[in-house]
């Protein structure tokens, strides 16, 4: 069985399409990959890649599109909702069949090393890979964003692991890192107060007392004059979209608030979306081989 690693690029680009399918493209060319997906989002200004192929593929692609969205995409000129720090904000790579995680840190580290060696980019290594504890979670390497993470890098706990200490002003700083699949889910409320976002955010957040494998910030979505709960979840087994949806939903209430709908962004497992059909149809002896596309594809 052929190794397999999937890798989840996000860039700093949202609106400009043609820009978006020159940095893909150089996903498309690479012999050995695949590319499943991307989304863009004008008013995060972010796009988010998935492609799967194998690890010398993934390697050779992953470092060719951050080399076009470097010469691409201008930092200093970016604006967005979403958190970021560079053209190529963050490279994740996540283990699909016969790779370890051991082997996607070790293909973390030769990307961000080329990266910083070749272009010029200041590279976290984060999550699975990282080189001290205070670096696993993305938004502790990522806080305080393009703007002062040139300042940030010259605290001795956050030099770069690969590249200059210095920031590279069009392209910014990159993360690397080795994860486990995770689902970036959204939530959508009917209000355009950024405050009631922000407080619903906090409450279902780990790091502050919410759900464990729930990383969340509250975001305007200024297109549509709502505010949302924008997630990422880490672990969508232990803690399921819908108990997280429903603490949401429960906590609008209280703000009078209505969620008016949700969204996933990129990919997202299967048995994450049949757990949340099973939660609210309250199906009885439901069975994972009764799913025709897995029946047919077996």
């Amino acid at each position: 069985m052929a190794k397999i690693v999937q890798c989840v690029p996000n860039f700093s680009e949202g609106v400009d399409k043609i820009l978006i399918e020159k940095i893909i493209d150089e996903i498309r060319k690479v012999e050995g990959t695949k590319l499943l997906d991307y989304s863009m989002d004008k008013d995060h200004n972010r796009c988010v890649t998935t492609f799967i192929g194998t690890p010398e593929a993934v390697e050779e692609a992953a470092f060719n599109a951050c080399k076009k969205a470097a010469e691409l995409i201008d930092m200093s000129k970016h604006k967005g909702e979403h958190p970021r720090m560079g053209a190529t904000d963050v490279i994740p790579l996540i283990p699909i069949t016969d790779v370890t995680v051991e082997e996607c840190i070790e293909m973390s580290k030769r990307i961000g090393k080329r990266i910083g060696e070749e272009l010029g980019i200041s590279v976290f290594l984060y999550e699975k890979s990282a080189s001290a504890s205070h670096r696993e979670n993305l938004a502790s390497v990522r806080k305080g964003q393009y703007e002062n993470m040139n300042e940030k890098m010259k605290d001795n706990e956050w030099k770069p692991d690969y590249g200059p200490d210095t920031l590279n002003v069009k392209a910014g700083a990159t993360a690397v890192g080795a994860r486990m699949p995770l689902v970036a889910f959204n939530v959508n409320l009917g209000t355009d107060n950024l405050e009631i976002a922000n407080k619903i955010a906090k409450s279902v957040r780990g790091r502050n007392g919410g759900f464990t494998a729930c990383k969340a910030l509250g975001v305007e979505i200024k297109e549509r004059n709502i505010v949302q709960v924008t997630m990422n979840m880490v672990d969508y087994i232990s803690t399921p979209l819908y108990r997280v949806f429903d603490m949401i939903e429960r906590e609008a209430n209280r703000y009078g608030v209505n969620v008016i709908g949700s969204e996933i962004i990129g990919l997202v497992p299967m048995m994450a979306l049949i757990n949340c059909a099973d939660y609210y149809l309250k199906i009885e002896n439901f069975r994972e081989d009764q799913i025709l596309e897995k029946r047919i594809y077996e």
